[in-house]
C-alpha cells in the first residue's frame, strides 16, 4: 500500500482512497502544495531551533545534576538532595526543549490548516479548531457512551451534511476529578482522563422505533451488562459468530436491531476503529441519530514537521482520516433510507 511505502507522487497519495476526492490532485499542486513550501524555509529554522535547545537543556540538566551531586557529597547531605537535584535537572533541561519548540509546534498547527481546510470546503463542512462543548455530549452521556466528566476540552469539529445526511465529527478529552486522603489526612487531587477519542453524531431521515448500543465485547464497563438485565433492554444475539464475539448488543427493539447490525455494518464498524487507529469503538441509535465513539489518538493531524512541509506522506495521513469518517458515513446513509427504515410492515 502506498501509504506503507515513500510516497513520491500525488498520485500515490490518493490511491484507494473514494473517487470524490480527485479533485484534491489539482488543488493541491495549483493552491496548496505552493503554500507548504512557502513555509519551508521557516520549517527548517524551527527544526534547527528545536534542536539547538534541545542539546542545550540536556547540557545545562547534566550540569546542575552533578553540581548538586558535589554539593551534596561535600556537605554529606541527605538523600533528599540527589531527589532536589534529579528534579532540578529535569525541569531545567525540559523546560529548555518547550522553549526551543514553540515555534515547530505553532508551524504544525498552521500546517494542519492549510490541509484541513480545503479539504473541508471543497465537501462543504464548517470546521472548527477548538470549539465549545458540543450539545449533544449530553446524550452521549445518557446512552452510556461516554461516562460522567469534570473538565472536558474539544477540537476538530466538522459539520455539514454527506451524501444528503446530516453529521457533525469532533475529537473531546474528558477528565474527572479525583481525591484522595492519605494516612496522616492530607488529600490530594489529580485529574484523570476518563475518555480522549473521537466522537461522531450521524442524522438520519428517519426516526428508530428503539434504541439499540453497541459496545466492544471487551469487558467495557461492567454496569454495561446490567443494561441488558434491566428494564426494556434486552441482549441481542447478532447472526455471525464472530461480531458476536466481539460486541455487545442491547436494544428495546430486537427486529429493528437485527435489521440495522448486518454483518456488512459491524465489519465497517470494526474497519473505523482500525482506521482511527483506536479502541473500544461503540455506538448507539436512538430517535433518528446514531451516536458513535472510539477512543485513540487525536485525527486530522499534520504529521511530524520534522518532514518536508510538502511531504505527500503527510498528506496522505489527513486524507485517509476524512475518507474513514465518510466511509461509515457512507455505509449507514445508503443502509438507512426513510424507506428501509419503514420496515416491511412500514
Amino acid at each position: 500500500m502506498a501509504d506503507k511505502q515513500e510516497i513520491l507522487t500525488i498520485e500515490q497519495a490518493l490511491e484507494g482512497l473514494p473517487a470524490d476526492f480527485q479533485f484534491f490532485q489539482e488543488r493541491f499542486r495549483s493552491t496548496i502544495q505552493p503554500k507548504l513550501l512557502s513555509r519551508e524555509s521557516d520549517r527548517v529554522g524551527a527544526v534547527k531551533k528545536q534542536r539547538k535547545f534541545t542539546i542545550i537543556g540536556v547540557v545545562l540538566g547534566i550540569a546542575v545534576f552533578l553540581a548538586c551531586a558535589f554539593l551534596i557529597k561535600a556537605n554529606r547531605g541527605q538523600a533528599d538532595g540527589w531527589i532536589i537535584g534529579a528534579f532540578l535537572a529535569v525541569f531545567i533541561a525540559g523546560g529548555m526543549m518547550a522553549w526551543g519548540g514553540m515555534a515547530l509546534s505553532k508551524l504544525g498547527k498552521e500546517t494542519k490548516l492549510m490541509l484541513i481546510e480545503p479539504v473541508s470546503s471543497e465537501f462543504g463542512l464548517g470546521y472548527e479548531v477548538a470549539p465549545g462543548q458540543p450539545q449533544d455530549m449530553a446524550t452521549f452521556r445518557s446512552l452510556g457512551l461516554v461516562p460522567g466528566w469534570d473538565r472536558s476540552k474539544y477540537e476538530d469539529r466538522l459539520t455539514g451534511s454527506r451524501n444528503d445526511t446530516p453529521f457533525e465529527f469532533f475529537e473531546a478529552h474528558l477528565e474527572e476529578k479525583r481525591t484522595t486522603t492519605d494516612s496522616k489526612g492530607r488529600t490530594r487531587t489529580t485529574w484523570v482522563t476518563v475518555f480522549r477519542g473521537q466522537c461522531m453524531v450521524v442524522r438520519f431521515h428517519k426516526q428508530f422505533n428503539g434504541v439499540t448500543k453497541v459496545y466492544r465485547d471487551m469487558g467495557l464497563m461492567n454496569w454495561v451488562s446490567k443494561i441488558g438485565q434491566m428494564g426494556k433492554f434486552q441482549k441481542v444475539k447478532l447472526e455471525d459468530p464472530v461480531f458476536e464475539k466481539a460486541f455487545e448488543v442491547y436494544s428495546t427493539d430486537q427486529i429493528e436491531a437485527r435489521f440495522i447490525l448486518t454483518p456488512d455494518f459491524m465489519e465497517r464498524l470494526l474497519g473505523l476503529e482500525r482506521a482511527f487507529k483506536g479502541k473500544q469503538v461503540r455506538c448507539a441509535f436512538s430517535g433518528g441519530e446514531m451516536f458513535l465513539c472510539c477512543e485513540g489518538k487525536d485525527l486530522l493531524e499534520p504529521g511530524s514537521m520534522y518532514r518536508k512541509m510538502d511531504d505527500l506522506g503527510r498528506v496522505r495521513e489527513m486524507l485517509i482520516d476524512f475518507a474513514a469518517i465518510f466511509l461509515l458515513i457512507d455505509a449507514m446513509s445508503m443502509r438507512l433510507t426513510p424507506d428501509a427504515l419503514r420496515g416491511p410492515n412500514g
